[in-house]
């Protein structure tokens, strides 16, 4: 069985440009990898979520997780992948950030940046760094 993905963003990404380019990169990503985004209203549909499928991996993105630079994570994800690993959601909190109970559900913290961005500009950046995941596991030109 083939590793998922799940993009599990608390609220809507608001700015049509933003959703556009999301869109863009999660339609590249299923060429190699199975990929859905799930804009979920509030914490109690996130756990919700969460509770159906117990046996997936749930990686929080936090400012105070880990740093990974793009080959690192295409290794990361290829090491989740090759074993066996059938979930990974990573959970986009919005402008709010997370409620504790999410936090707490969260087996892995990575960060995308030392830097403060925006809820729906990180959903982009994560986006694309697991289209360029993908693109540097498959030796695509396009990560150069």
């Amino acid at each position: 069985m083939a590793m998922r993905i799940c993009l599990l963003m608390l609220g809507k990404t608001r700015r049509d440009e933003l959703r556009l380019v999301i869109d863009d990169y999660v339609k590249r990503v299923r060429h190699q990898c199975a990929i859905e985004v799930a804009e979920v209203r509030n914490e109690a549909a996130a756990l919700k979520r969460l509770d159906a499928d117990r046996a997936a991996t749930v990686v929080l993105l936090d400012a105070a997780g880990k740093n990974l630079d793009s080959g690192n994570f295409a290794k990361w994800i290829a090491e989740h992948r090759d074993r066996g690993l059938r979930e990974l959601i990573f959970l986009c909190g919005d402008a709010e950030g997370f409620p504790d109970e999410l936090r707490t559900r969260a087996q892995q913290k990575i960060s995308l940046s030392a830097m403060t961005f925006s809820h729906e500009l990180a959903r982009v950046m994560l986006a694309e760094q697991l289209y360029r995941a993908f693109a540097i596991l498959s030796g695509s030109p396009y990560p150069k």
